[in-house]
This record gives structure tokens, sequence and C-alpha cells, in this order.
């Protein structure tokens, strides 16, 4: 008979959750080693670009002796390249001189404006509407998952710089939220054609367990038999791993979460992992070991970025130190064409070659990854690489999400761009005028 060894569980001890935002640069001490003319670019780019980092991360996280190249420096402190040449001048130029609150907020909300802050139709595509009426809070893009928005959660531990969803972080004008429950319920008993639904954010982790508790605990109920897959996305695992081991509701948490997975629900955390520096720390490996303990499934996605892991290798050890703890990879994504793109967006074939290079380095249970995939308008479109058909050199596409679910699995093909870095820079290869679902898509657009 084998004999059962025991693991001691490692002491974790509580820790203080205290954050800075841009009011307070400088009173990070750690930012005394980076050039005054550094912090003052940081100063101007968060009063445009939000900005907000706890103590765990840059204390525990970034390698202070290689800023500013340090991943996880880039990842939470704000560049100067992030803003256009000519927005961070207007905004240094204001700050330089003479200037009040309110004339920093007026320029900043016109800055925002020109930073495509909800991409891909989110606001006029995504939203469902109930007799004419649309429901906040919530996004209903693909038939059978429902993305649902907690008031409670639009803001996170600490803020990634590339964040697509940053406008959630910026104002009341530009943020979807809802905390109505009993509006969420009817509309999931009412579309049984939904399986999963998506708590997204910010990060429904900085709620107190009660509140998520208020909303999913219902779904156990029998008019939710249709719901399946309750989805969390989350950053907490590596940027605030206390949540889920000795913060005061911790354990509340995981007995929700273990409620959920024995009442027949599968629980999807989707945990944001943008660089393997961030699961070094033994508060990490525990929280995912808490996190495995009730039942739930990890799943790891990211984007790939410029400065911070537009590398092979990096992906290829991140995939395989996922795996190691228990986890499943599941995405690499392209930059999406909002805020600070310029700054981290990689043309699509580079994108292809370090997903190529980086899948080639690891085993087949590591290749659970779909990707490169850009969460454009029409779905989500993969890029399966570059080739040549009949003399013409082409991306080879394929749309593994769509709005309309007979898009799904199409293979399509693009011209050859080599400085695309979007589906929008793309056209129809073969002499074709459109692509096969353009049409229909300008249609949907027109109906919203």
């Amino acid at each position: 008979m084998q004999q059962v060894v025991n693991v001691q569980e490692p002491v974790i001890t509580p820790r203080r959750f205290k954050v800075y935002q841009h009011r307070q640069l400088d009173k990070i001490e750690a930012l005394n080693k980076v050039p005054e003319d550094m912090r003052f670019e940081m100063k101007v780019v968060a009063n445009v670009l939000p900005f907000r980092v706890n103590e765990y991360v840059f204390n525990e996280l970034i390698d202070w002796e290689n800023v500013p190249n340090d991943p996880l420096f880039q990842l939470t402190f704000p560049q100067k390249d992030m803003l256009e040449p000519s927005a961070f001048q207007r905004m240094a130029d204001l700050m330089s001189g003479k200037h009040s609150t309110n004339e920093v907020f007026d320029l900043a909300t016109q800055l925002r404006q020109e930073m495509n802050p909800h991409p891909a139709g989110q606001m006029q595509m995504n939203v469902p509407h109930v007799d004419g009426e649309p429901l906040p809070g919530m996004q209903h893009k693909y038939r059978e998952t429902v993305l649902f928005f907690p008031a409670q959660g639009q803001y996170c531990h600490s803020y990634c710089t590339f964040c697509f969803r940053w406008a959630q972080f910026v104002g009341k004008a530009t943020r979807f939220n809802s905390n109505d429950a009993d509006q969420l319920h009817r509309y999931l008993a009412q579309h049984k054609e939904v399986t999963d639904l998506l708590v997204t954010g910010g990060d429904p982790m900085v709620m107190r367990t009660r509140k998520l508790q208020h909303y999913l605990e219902d779904l156990l109920k029998p008019e939710f038999e249709h719901i399946k897959t309750i989805r969390i996305g989350t950053k907490a695992l590596t940027f605030w791993p206390y949540r889920f081991i000795t913060d005061p509701d911790a354990d509340d948490l995981l007995r929700l979460l273990e409620k959920l997975v024995d009442g027949g629900k599968h629980i999807s955390i989707m945990a944001h992992l943008n660089h393997h520096n961030e699961l070094r720390t033994e508060v990490c490996q525990e929280a995912i070991r808490r996190l495995r303990s009730t039942g739930v499934q990890i799943r790891c996605q990211a984007p790939l970025l410029q400065h911070i892991n537009d590398d092979p290798d990096v992906w290829a050890e991140m995939w395989q130190k996922q795996v190691s703890l228990g986890m499943i990879p599941y995405y690499m994504f392209v930059e999406r064409d909002t805020g600070a793109k310029r700054y981290f967006e990689v043309p699509l074939e580079r994108t292809w070659e370090i997903f190529q290079k980086a899948y080639q380095q690891v085993s087949g249970i590591a290749r659970t990854v779909r990707g490169p995939s850009m969460s454009a308008g029409p779905g989500k479109v993969e890029i399966q690489g570059v080739t040549e058909i009949a003399g013409e050199k082409v991306f080879a596409l394929r749309f593994i999400q769509g709005r309309n679910p007979d898009w799904v699995q199409r293979p399509f093909f693009a011209k050859y761009d080599p400085d695309a870095t979007w589906l929008h820079h793309l056209k129809p290869a073969f002499g074709e005028e459109k692509f096969f679902f353009e049409d229909e898509y300008a249609n949907m657009s027109a109906m919203d």
C-alpha cells in the first residue's frame, strides 16, 4: 500500500493592503531610485490613464535594479510613450505651469476620448436590451456567454498599464456596472441559450465574499440549470494573493466556491497572468493551491505585449510554470486597439512567430493554449499563420468565436501586411472585395 505523504502548508503572515494612486506617486519610496524627469513623466501619464498599485506588487514582484526594463514595472507604472507625443506634451505643458484640478481633469477627459475607450462595439453592440431599454452592467456578445460587471468590483488591487478596460477606472461616464442581482437573474432565467456567466471588471475579487455570494448563490436554483459554467476574471492571484489566504473573508470565499462546485457548476477562475515572474512568490503559489482545493479550475490568459512578454522563451516558461502549479494555459491575446496600444502593440506576423516558437517548446499538456487571438468587433479571430497560396503571401485566419455562431471555425485569408497590428488593418486576399462576414456584420452594426 502506498504511503500518503502529508505536505505541510506554508505559514503565510497576514499583510495589510496598502494602495497608491496617482496623487501618491511621490510616497512610493522605491521610486526615489528613478530619475526625477521620469517621475514627472509618470505623473503626466497617470493623470490620463488610470494608475493604482499596491505595496505587495512593488515590494515583492518588481526588481528595482532592473528598472525601467523590469516587466512588472512596465506592467504597473506609467511610461511616457504610452501617450501619443502631442497628447503627452499638452498634459505636460499644463502640469508644468499654474493649473487647477479641473483644468487637468478636463484635458484628461478630452485625451481619453481620443483613445478609443470602448473598442469592438462594446457600448453599441454588446449591451442587451429588454423592452427597448439597455441593461446596465451587462454584455451579451456571444450566444452562450453573458458578461456581468458588478458595481462593487469595478476596480483592481493594482491596475495594468495595458488594460483594455482602462475606461472602467477613469469616470462614471465611461463605466459599465450594475448592482442589480435580480435583473441579472431575470435575464439569465429568460435566456436558456446561455450556458456561461462571466463575472468581470475591474476585478470581482476586490469584492467582499457576501457581495459575490449575492450574485452567484441563486444560480444553484433549478431555474438556472442551463447555466453550466461560472467564470470569474481576476488578477488577484498575483496582485493580491492574500485575498485567498489571510484576508478576513478568505475562507468564506473558498467555501462559496466549493458550494458552487458541489452544486454542479463548473467554476473557472480566469487568471490574468502576464509574466512568469508573477508566479514566483510563496504566497501566490499557496493561493493557487487553496483555490484548486475547492474544485475550481484556473485558466490563464494574457495579451502579448511589447516591453513585457514579447519573447517566446517568456511565454514557454510561463505556460510550463502554470502547468506545474496545476493551472491551464488558455489564451494568448493580441493587444487591443485601445488605450496605450501604441506602446504595447506588436505586428501580427511577429505575434504569430512568438506564439509558434513558444508553442514548439512545450509539451502537449501546455498546448491547451489558443491564439494569438484578436477580440475584434465581429468576434475572436485567431491568427493561424503566414503562408503562401497560389503565389500570394497571406495571413491564414479563423473565428474562434463569432457574433454569428455560423462564422466559428470558418477559415479565411488576408493579404500579407508586415505592419498590421489589428483586424481592421487587413484586406481580403485573392482579389476579394470583402471578407465573408463583412456584410452581415455591417447589418448587425446598423441595427444597434
